[in-house]
């Protein structure tokens, strides 16, 4: 390994951490301090102008396109106009490098990036370096949530020859696809202690032609030791291992880390990491007793509310933004991503079933109003992200935050009108620059802003509570609480007429699977029918358009066409393993929240597919690509870490027992079994990498409640009795409705729920663990009771 500079702390762009999961999976804030870059390489390497955001509208008349205006990406599209002979990931690319002896230059990244946007700006607009690029190289761009198996194989060698990783990614690979060098965001010319893009070109390009067999030898060699290192299986191993003890040490790893004044698990930046908060409340469950288990769900519902109070919210138009650029949750790295908007609404509906607290339930169905008026597509899918960047007013340059900070003249123009009964003259704007810290120098630290774009400008983050505020002006709480709701929609309807950020109309089916899950479980924690039809017609969409009738297989991505329509490309991108779990563990969600059995049929379906295309019938687990769809690759992966989103293999392991729960299909527990035993080294040596399949291993190793409602579904008593269930945070069950018709595929499925009758002609709840049933329960105040022990 050669580091050609000095190297960082962070890396830039998206960092991807090892251990602890810090939901690291997305690009880095322009306003992180560090800006150096390091290079790796396999093998030994001798020392050896900035422009606008691309318009990827053919309207730009001095600009020629390259190959990639053909494509359908949002991110290939945002380079189709830069003077780089860009190819697609593909045979045409691999066929040319092997014909003309070329290495290939492969860079990887997707179109919310800011990072991203750095480099194509600085460096691939670069005439320059676009001739470098074109003549010698093979350039190959990937938009890394169309390919996540090409982005895991190169990222898996970026990291483990560097000291971190993140996008951009930028990889040069042999012609046989075998990666010899590789870092992440380079600037365009050399620094004090950087090295510049046209640098490495160069010396790259001297290398390839006088030691190209030792560089040849090295990539082998390395990727041969990567193959070793990266394999899981379950070798000798006949179990997977102790339940309690890797929820134990998990927890302890969690409890080492976490930030007791602002909740969280790192110093910064501060990410939001779903899979460790659920991993938390799961935890309280089964350790309610102790003083562990309290510790678990205050560490969980404190980080909860502070993220909640934070600058991470948008408190004018909700949601969540990507991460905390610093440890109070205040200035964040503005991007919004779909995945995180759907675990988060998961979150707070578990912190509202766990706490009663209608806080938390606010702050769920604020970020599903947010994703139905922002996310959400005709058609019913859900589009991917808005990036951070936008222009302060039309025909500006791009700024990160521009479209959600404000400046007090701004608050104090849209806020003007006096607030009655208050003990000092004040006005609405005054109250909520208050009670949302707002000042007139701004509340951004130029440490966080070296670009100086923020100057005077300020982030909501919640400083007081309503009482609080209420009490150091006079007023009644509920007032307080009125008066600041109607002063952020004021702010929201002022900041339509700002340009909004671009939005990536990509649609992944795995990031729609989670969104589904978002609305279904939620809509059912809250009783409301809207939210679990918004998951009803995300279902359907993926069910229309992302679904190959014919294979039964999955597609991994469409997108946005114009007046509604959905496009595909050609040939399709078929689907990874993450799509088919996070899709089947949505259908799980709806039958639960809706009872219509046919998700359920397709959820088997699914599983059934899934298990043909990516099951390693030798070693146990499921691979992360198809085998045909990876040819060419050097490394056909498990994904070992649950991140800013859960790792495909840990939603399995909840998805093989549920699908057991549902149909005792012996197959589906084995499988269970096999996928934990793959991964025991993994999570005996850091069971904090895995949170969420930590929380699998227990539930296989506890028993699983299988809840049944015996009634008519439109009838009021079994909608009490679903209700009942839906209220309390029973993580380990599923719920079934038996209709009484023996014929029903569930029946079909379990035929001991043609046994269970109704008790006196009412809806009757039973609660069946381990093959008994308990007796027969009518009121749902009786089932709570139950359910609670």
């Amino acid at each position: 390994m050669s580091h050609l500079s000095s190297p960082p702390p962070k890396h830039k762009g998206e960092h991807k951490g090892h251990g602890l999961p810090r939901g690291s999976e997305r690009g880095s804030s322009s306003r992180d301090k560090d800006r150096s870059v390091t290079v790796s390489s396999s093998g030994p390497m001798p020392a050896g102008g900035k422009g606008s955001r691309t318009n990827c509208s053919p309207s730009t008349p001095q600009k020629v396109p390259n190959r990639l205006i053909n494509e359908k990406s949002p991110y290939l599209l945002q380079h189709a106009y830069n003077p780089v002979d860009w190819y697609p990931w593909g045979q045409e690319a691999f066929d040319k490098a092997r014909k003309e002896n070329k290495p290939i230059f492969l860079s990887v990244g997707y179109s919310t990036c800011h990072w991203c946007h750095m480099m194509e700006e600085e460096s691939f607009q670069n005439e320059e370096i676009g001739r470098l690029l074109s003549e010698d190289f093979v350039s190959v761009k990937v938009d890394r949530e169309e390919r996540p198996d090409v982005d895991k194989v190169y990222m898996t060698f970026v990291q483990a020859t560097s000291s971190g990783g993140g996008w951009p990614m930028n990889v040069w690979l042999t012609p046989n696809l075998q990666p010899f060098v590789g870092g992440t965001y380079f600037p365009p010319e050399d620094g004090l202690t950087r090295v510049g893009f046209r640098t490495v070109l160069l010396r790259i390009r001297e290398q390839w032609k006088q030691n190209k067999n030792t560089l040849l030898e090295n990539s082998q060699r390395v990727t041969a030791a990567l193959l070793a290192r990266s394999e899981i299986s379950m070798g000798d191993r006949q179990l997977p291992p102790s339940g309690a003890t890797m929820n134990s040490r998990c927890f302890q790893q969690l409890d080492e880390g976490y930030d007791e004044e602002y909740g969280g698990f790192a110093e910064a930046p501060k990410f939001p990491t779903p899979v460790i908060l659920s991993f938390l409340f799961s935890y309280w469950l089964s350790h309610r007793l102790t003083q562990d288990g309290s510790r678990a769900q205050q560490m969980a519902l404190h980080t909860l509310k502070m993220m909640a109070n934070g600058g991470i919210r948008d408190h004018v138009g909700q949601g969540f933004h990507r991460y905390s650029t610093d440890r109070q949750w205040h200035i964040p790295h503005f991007e919004k991503m779909l995945y995180d908007q759907a675990q988060l609404a998961v979150a707070y509906s578990q912190a509202f079933q766990i706490s009663g607290d209608e806080f938390y339930s606010d702050v769920a169905r604020g970020i599903l109003q947010y994703v139905a008026r922002n996310l959400s597509h005709r058609s019913g899918g859900f589009c991917s992200a808005e990036d951070a960047d936008s222009p302060p007013e039309r025909g500006m340059q791009p700024k990160e935050g521009a479209f959600y900070v404000w400046t007090v003249k701004e608050v104090q123009q849209l806020l003007s009108e006096p607030v009655p009964g208050a003990t000092e003259p004040l006005t609405s704007g005054q109250l909520l620059m208050k009670h949302y810290g707002l000042t007139e120098a701004g509340n951004i630290s130029p440490s966080q802003d070296p670009k100086g774009e923020l100057h005077g400008r300020n982030v909501l983050t919640v400083r007081y509570s309503l009482e609080l505020t209420a009490a150091r002006f006079g007023l009644d709480v509920e007032a307080v609480r009125t008066l600041l709701n109607t002063g952020l929609e004021k702010l929201f309807q002022a900041r339509k007429h700002r340009p909004r950020p671009h939005l990536d109309s990509k649609m992944l089916a795995s990031w729609n699977g989670l969104m589904v899950s978002g609305f279904a479980v939620t809509g059912a924690v809250l009783g409301l029918e809207r939210l679990i039809n918004y998951a009803t017609n995300g279902a359907k969409f993926l069910k229309r358009h992302m679904f190959d009738m014919a294979s039964g297989r999955l597609m991994r991505t469409c997108y946005a066409g114009s007046g509604g329509t959905v496009e595909h490309s050609n040939p399709p991108c078929w689907g990874f393993l993450e799509d088919y779990a996070f899709v089947v563990r949505g259908l799980l969600d709806l039958y639960e929240a809706s009872q219509e059995s046919s998700w359920l049929e397709w959820a088997l379906r699914l599983q059934d597919a899934q298990d043909r295309l990516f099951w390693d019938s030798r070693g146990g687990g499921y691979f992360c690509s198809e085998a045909e769809l990876g040819a060419g690759l050097p490394l056909r992966l498990k994904d070992d870490q649950d991140g800013a989103e859960p790792s495909a293999n840990s939603v399995s392991a909840h998805n093989l027992l549920r699908l057991h729960g549902f149909t005792g299909h012996k197959d589906w527990m084995d499988k269970c079994v096999s996928l934990l035993t793959a991964f025991s080294e993994r999570l005996r040596r850091v069971p904090v990498a895995l949170p969420e399949m930590v929380r699998a291993l227990s539930a296989h190793q506890q028993t699983l409640k299988q809840i049944v409602i015996c009634g008519d579904p439109q009838a009021k008593d079994t909608k009490a009795l679903l209700q009942c269930v839906h209220s309390i945070y029973i993580p380990n069950k599923v719920l079934i409705l038996a209709n009484g018709d023996p014929s029903s595929f569930l029946s079909r499925q379990l035929p001991f729920l043609s046994t269970l009758r109704r008790l006196e002609d009412r809806a009757t709840a039973y609660v069946c663990e381990n093959q008994a049933c308990s007796m027969p329960i009518t009121e749902p105040c009786e089932l709570r009771k139950l359910l609670h022990q």
